[in-house]
This record gives structure tokens, sequence and C-alpha cells, in this order.
């Protein structure tokens, strides 16, 4: 399927609503930007989605197309198909190839004080993109939307947006080249921003964000005002601080795959807006430690790893509630060995461990029963708690004067 025809077929269904299959339809994924539900004990069909959502897959092709072009290998997430669904990226590299600025999008929804290691993914690959192209990030934080989908006040989703922002300022990001911003402050200071936003909300008629959202007659206007507000960071004119009122400087999003319905009614509209569509790059959703069928949650502690959680904390999660791919016995599993298609412990390890070849040994003993579901629990542990060390120690460091600095709205180190 076509992006113009996925687009087509999003004009008539919801987001993530099933097809209508009669009894199949239940055994259907839904994936929508609040709501992923996996019809299966291994994870959402990555495979349908991207049939259904008309992006293309991140092949061998692309990725040795990458390395060429950058000279070095891809992030190991990228290689091993965490990231696995794109849209536009040859145009990127073309951009590059030519000497064509460009600049990275992704963001941020503060709805708790403690990001997971599932929100930190989309982050780690920002910042290598952003080291290996040398450009511009802007991070929006949408305290605004939380504000309109979650029982939370103004007040509050504002706050949490300047604590989420020292979360990402601590993964490692660049003061010269990156701008943080919320929503509830730049919209009002920004008149550039908020024309960008008001030209997307002429070019989108009600009944096409009740197709793709979902929203009825119930919904209440800010909601279905706001995904012009998310679409507005894809086009340079909204920050022409940054990009020295150029309209036309081309993006790259990188972000979970559950957020790419507002970025296809964007390229939508980018077109009759006379401005580039912007690129994505898609991340598969990161399990929570129950497994693809639970959902991770800020109001349920023991679903994910937190940022905040201490190494007790962090071994005690992993031992008592990651889901195991391993044998009901000892005995059993030396002989059938264990399962790493539903192992949550090998998945973590998938995103965390960067040693290639020390990940598929563990693979093959866990496999063949060589490697007991304990020692691989041990292993991850051991790195998630190096991990979230390591990432504290540095956002003890990001101060409030620190995010002021990155959230202040001035020009970057690039001379546009």
């Amino acid at each position: 399927m076509s992006e113009q025809e996925a687009a087509n077929a999003l004009a008539e269904t919801k987001i993530g609503d099933a097809p209508n299959d009669g009894d199949n339809a239940k055994d259907e994924d839904v994936v929508d930007p609040w709501t992923v539900h996996s019809a299966s004990d291994t994870g959402v069909d990555y495979d349908k989605l991207i049939v259904r959502f008309g992006s293309s897959k991140i092949d061998d092709a692309l990725i040795q197309r990458m390395e060429a072009v950058i000279k070095r290998p891809v992030h190991h997430l990228i290689r091993r198909g965490l990231f696995f669904s794109q849209r536009d990226m040859h145009t990127v590299l073309d951009h590059y190839e030519k000497g064509i600025p460009f600049y990275l999008y992704t963001g941020r929804g503060p709805s708790s004080e403690a990001m997971h290691l599932g929100h930190l993914v989309p982050f780690i690959v920002t910042k290598w993109l952003q080291d290996v192209f040398d450009v511009p990030l802007v991070v929006q934080l949408t305290d605004d939307e939380k504000f309109l989908w979650k029982d939370l006040t103004v007040d509050e989703t504002h706050r949490l947006a300047y604590e989420n922002a020292k979360d990402i300022i601590a993964c490692g990001f660049d003061e010269d080249k990156t701008f943080i911003f919320s929503d509830y402050d730049y919209i009002g200071s920004s008149p550039s921003f908020y024309k960008t936003m008001c030209r997307i909300q002429k070019l989108v008629t009600f009944n096409q964000v009740k197709g793709i959202f979902g929203f009825d007659e119930s919904t209440c206007i800010g909601k279905i005002s706001f995904p012009a507000i998310q679409a507005a960071p894809s086009f340079s004119c909204a920050f022409p601080q940054i990009f020295n009122n150029k309209p036309t400087i081309p993006c790259l999003i990188p972000c979970a795959i559950d957020q790419d319905p507002y970025f296809r009614m964007t390229r939508d509209v980018a077109p009759r807006l006379g401005l580039p569509k912007p690129a994505l790059l898609h991340s598969k959703f990161f399990p929570a430690l129950q497994g693809p069928r639970s959902k991770m949650s800020a109001s349920e502690p023991n679903s994910s790893i937190f940022l905040t959680d201490t190494p007790k904390q962090i071994k005690t999660k992993v031992n008592k509630y990651a889901f195991s791919g391993g044998r009901d016995t000892v005995e059993e599993h030396r002989k059938l060995g264990g399962n790493c298609d539903v192992d949550v412990s090998y998945q973590y390890l998938r995103f965390f461990l960067e040693d290639d070849e020390k990940l598929e040994k563990i693979r093959q003993d866990y496999t063949s029963g060589e490697l007991l579901t304990g020692h691989l629990k041990a292993e991850l542990i051991g790195i998630l708690q190096k991990l979230i060390a390591e990432h504290q120690e540095r956002r003890a460091k990001v101060t409030d004067e620190v995010v002021q600095r990155f959230m202040k709205v001035r020009k970057l180190k690039y001379n546009y």
C-alpha cells in the first residue's frame, strides 16, 4: 500500500482500528498515539504495521547506504531493526551528501515525573543522529497535550515538562545545537509558531481528524486542534530564530511508530503549504516487564524500569516481574531451551547491550538451554544498573539554570 493509499484509508477508519474481518478482527494489533495493544505474545506485527501505515522498511540496502554516507556503522538500535521503518530517509541522505542543511525534531509528552526506559529509546538514537550529522535539534514538550488527555492540571503538566527536560538533557545533547521548548511557553511567545499552526489548521478538516484520530462530536475542541500543534515543529518557519526565517529547511523526526499518524497528516499538508515533507525514523515499542500484552504505565511502577529506580529496585523488578521465556524446571530448560522471542530480559538486552557478539552468544546459549533464566536476568540487571546510575549522575548536574539555557529562545550554532 502506498503512502497516499494509506492516507485515504485513514480518512475512513480510525487509526489502529482492526479491519472488519469477522472473528479475526479481535486478533489484530491496535496502534495509535494513545493505545498500543498487541494481539500476540511476541508483540506487534511490525511488517503488517508498515503495510497498514504505508511506510517503508529500514532494509539492508538503506543501512548500507547510511553507513557509506556517514562513514561509520549505524547505531545498534537501527542495525538490529529496533528502529525498523522510515519515510524519505533516502532523501535525507541525499541532502547530507549535497550539503543541504536539515534538522531533527522529536518530543516528549510530560505526564509523569519519572521517565522509563522506553521513553529513553528515541532520545538515544536522536542523540546519535545529532552527533553523526551535526545538525540542530528541536524537542517539543507537549504539556498542553497531557493537560487535555490526562487528569492533570495546567500547572502540573507545565512543571512535569521542566522535570522531563532534565532527563532529556542528561542524555548528552549539545546545548549549542539543541532547543527544548514547552508548548505553553513557546506558542505564547512565538508569532511564527502560532502562524504555522494556523496555516496547518486551515488545511485540515474536522472530518479528516475524526477519521485519523477517532475524534467525535463529544471530543473537546482542544484535542481536535492539538494535531496541528504537534505538526508545526516539522517546519522550519516555526523557528525563525534558529533558521534565519528560512521556511524550507527539511526535517527528520525520530519517534515511536505510534506517533506516525500525526506526521502522515503533516506530510499530507506540507505540499499545500509549499513546504518540504518531514522524513521519519520509527522505533518499535519497548515491552513492559510483564510482556508485550501488558502496558507500561507511570501509575504502575512494576511495569517498567524507571530512570529514578535504585540498583535494588532494578534487581527486584527484573527478577520478580520480567516475563521469562524459560521452562518450568531446570531439567526441562536444559532439554528444550528458552524462547528469546518472548523473554523480556533478552528483549531488553537487544536494546541496551551494544556488543553484537555477546548478544548473539547469549541468544544461542539461552535457546540451547545452556544459559538459565537467572543468569540471563543477572546479565540484564548489571547493564541496567550501570546505565541508570550513569544517567542519574548526569541528571544530578542538570540544574534549573541549565534547563533555562536549553529552553531559551535563541540562535543555535548554525549559520543558515
